[in-house]
């Protein structure tokens, strides 16, 4: 009986539990990529140093703990600065900021936009923006705005569960049915 009291006890401090989500750069995401067996999809979070709900969305949504198991579970999770002077190699194409000349009049001012975040947003640049590419790096979808929990839990588990790969189909499906009973 003793015995189960004591497993009882410890088995809280040997429980691992995900604390935060494992950002990476675009270059360690890359590198990540090509030493795994299985890759996952990809989770690009877009943000700006003067965003304010980019960091509410750091201080919050991506502090729960069902979106950082899952996030860890299912994706490679980049963090972009969307105003970096970094350069990106990507699909051929070197991305570098528009203005890498540009000097910020403040550390948390704005800057110039870097190519990669515009191509990636369609040239819709909003923050924050997140971008969810497949295993093969084809963009499937871009997401902007703050979101709570249960609005990116659902978003994560949509794509990351491949149900994207089948939505398409439902939705045709219910097209031509809709369309048979007008005639």
């Amino acid at each position: 009986m003793r015995i189960w009291l004591i497993i009882i006890f410890f088995i809280p401090f040997f429980t691992f539990s995900q604390e935060s989500i494992n950002w990476m750069s675009w270059d360690d995401m890359i590198s990540k990529r090509k030493t795994d067996s299985v890759p996952k999809k990809v989770f690009i979070d877009l943000y700006t140093s003067w965003c304010g709900w980019c960091k509410r969305m750091d201080a919050t949504t991506f502090k729960q703990k069902a979106i950082v198991e899952y996030m860890n579970q299912k994706y490679y999770a980049v963090k972009f600065d969307a105003e970096t002077r970094d350069t990106v190699n990507f699909n051929g194409h070197t991305f570098t900021n528009s203005e890498p000349s540009f000097v910020k009049r403040a550390v948390n001012g704005r800057g110039k936009p870097h190519w990669f975040a515009h191509s990636i947003l369609d040239g819709k640049l909003s923050y924050p923006s997140y971008a969810i590419l497949d295993e093969n790096l084809s963009r499937l979808a871009i997401y902007n705005g703050f979101k709570q929990q249960e609005e990116l839990i659902g978003i994560l588990f949509f794509f990351g569960s491949d149900q994207h790969k089948f939505y398409h189909n439902l939705l045709y499906k219910q097209w031509s049915e809709n369309t048979k009973t007008k005639k």
